[in-house]
């Protein structure tokens, strides 16, 4: 009778077992199985749901339905998009060293020269060594500051062109304004040559940064599906590629054949070229070779001419729709410079409202809004889910910088944020890494920076600036162009008027 009366209760139980159990199952799974996000179909994923041109606001939208951290698939590439500012702090303060590979896509790794440079590198003691010379020989502090002299100089240039064109009241177009000061800084820095006076110079370099860019964000079948990498020869993509790397190979070759040259100019010692075939000749040979040095001039083409300008593009964009800051930032540096006729690094030091419209602008305007993915070597876990091995991992700056968690008004474009605020780009920020965060930090941030505050100050200084007849502030679009740095979509034309 016992035996009977424990079946039944046993019986009756059963049931209430199960439920617990499949509610606590349902509970902890939530927290250790992969992030949610939107269905794929068999075989290729979420690849033809996959928003190329804009690829950040296509992400953005998306973390709205699923959440800060969610989870994709690229045909046969599982993808987590991470899309807050505590999740970024918890990824790189918890699992750097395991997310600091680089996934092995055709583009990046052909025009690295199989990942012999700095930003496209696996990770490894070979990228570990060639970054410590970055830091110490490249970018450093002392070195960013002999470069000072140039980009005073290709400032002055751009401020006196800007007032021939004042004077005629004539709409000036700041976007290719701004890009070809960044290239001949960039020109001048790297590799001694003078963008801005030699024509087949400047005609070279545009031609291979704009197919560069093509090429490092293009679609290739190789890098999602294997087996069908015979598609990228039909669609062209191989012979594109190809092309590019031997124009882009030609012109480095060129370049360091006339630094080796006994007969090379003086404008060409003490260049970063200079500084890395040094390197070479001497104790570093062992981790800086010729492939190396030209894929560093690949990193310097794209992250050193693109970033500067899209940043003071975006500032000067940004200012124009909302006059109450520019007037602020235009006084605020008047004040200071007083009557000299140029802003001088020195003087921007003493700037805080002037240097908190560059910190909102980076967070308003990014200028890589997806930051460069990321690849985990090993099983992780981010935010209580687990990551495997192999898994790439995008940081979609676009919308950290608008997380309603981590900024108050997040939608709205305002320096003030930062005014009386710790908050910094160097990294240690979460919600503010423009440049990346942890091993894979940008290391040419002091150099973009330099360029970024001078040419701005300057603009700021010497012009008051007005949109073209019959145009208003709404008129003024925000749309950007596709590509790794976010490029105004359609020119940014004002009409300058003299200050000084």
């Amino acid at each position: 009778m016992a035996s009977i009366l424990d079946l039944l209760l046993l019986l009756l139980l059963f049931p209430v077992v199960i439920i617990f159990i499949h509610r606590w199952h349902k509970n902890t799974a939530k927290k250790t199985s992969y992030p949610p996000g939107p269905r794929g179909l068999p075989l290729i994923g979420n690849l033809l749901q996959f928003e190329s041109l804009n690829p950040h606001l296509f992400l953005y939208n998306l973390s709205k339905k699923h959440g800060p951290i969610m989870s994709m698939k690229l045909g046969s590439v599982p993808l987590i998009i991470i899309s807050s500012a505590k999740i970024a702090k918890e990824a790189f303060a918890s699992n750097d060293i395991v997310i600091s590979n680089r996934p092995y896509l055709t583009g990046q790794q052909k025009l690295s020269y199989n990942g012999q440079d700095i930003g496209f590198s696996a990770y490894n003691d070979c990228w570990r060594e060639r970054r410590k010379i970055s830091v110490i020989h490249l970018f450093s502090l002392k070195r960013v500051n002999s470069f000072a002299p140039i980009r005073r100089e290709e400032v002055f240039h751009m401020i006196k062109d800007v007032s021939k064109r004042a004077d005629k009241f004539e709409p000036i177009d700041l976007s290719e304004t701004l890009i070809s000061l960044s290239s001949s800084i960039i020109c001048r820095a790297a590799f001694g040559k003078s963008y801005r006076e030699t024509s087949s110079v400047k005609r070279t370099f545009d031609v291979l940064v704009h197919e560069v860019q093509a090429v490092l964000t293009g679609f290739f079948w190789a890098d999602y599906f294997p087996m069908l990498g015979w598609m990228d020869k039909v669609t062209g993509m191989v012979s594109r590629l190809e092309k590019c790397f031997e124009n882009m190979d030609s012109f480095y070759q060129e370049l360091i054949d006339e630094h080796i040259s006994s007969n090379r100019p003086q404008s060409m010692e003490g260049d970063i070229l200079d500084i890395l075939i040094k390197l070479k000749e001497g104790n570093a040979s062992s981790v800086v070779s010729w492939d190396h040095i030209k894929g560093m001039l690949m990193n310097i083409f794209i992250a050193g001419t693109d970033t500067s300008s899209s940043v003071v593009t975006w500032a000067m964009t940004a200012l124009v729709k909302k006059p109450d800051a520019m007037r602020r930032a235009q006084q605020e540096i008047r004040r200071i410079v007083d009557k000299k006729p140029f802003v001088d690094e020195d003087d921007i030091q003493k700037l805080p409202y002037f240097k908190a419209v560059i910190k909102e602008t980076m967070r308003f305007y990014p200028p890589v809004p997806l930051l460069v993915p990321r690849e985990t070597t090993q099983r992780c876990f981010i935010d209580g889910y687990e990551i495997q091995p192999k898994t790439m991992i995008y940081f979609n700056f676009w919308s950290i910088g608008r997380d309603p968690e981590y900024w108050k008004n997040p939608y709205e474009f305002s320096p003030d944020r930062f005014l009386d605020s710790k908050i910094d780009y160097k990294g240690q920020d979460f919600g503010l890494i423009p440049f990346g965060s942890g091993r894979r930090a940008c290391p040419g941030i002091l150099l973009g920076i330099a360029t970024v505050e001078l040419a701005l100050a300057n603009l700021l200084f010497a012009f008051d600036w007005e949109l073209p007849d019959g145009m208003t502030k709404e008129d003024v679009d925000t749309d950007a162009l596709p590509g790794m740095v976010m490029h105004k979509k359609n020119p940014l034309c004002l009409v300058a008027k003299s200050y000084i």
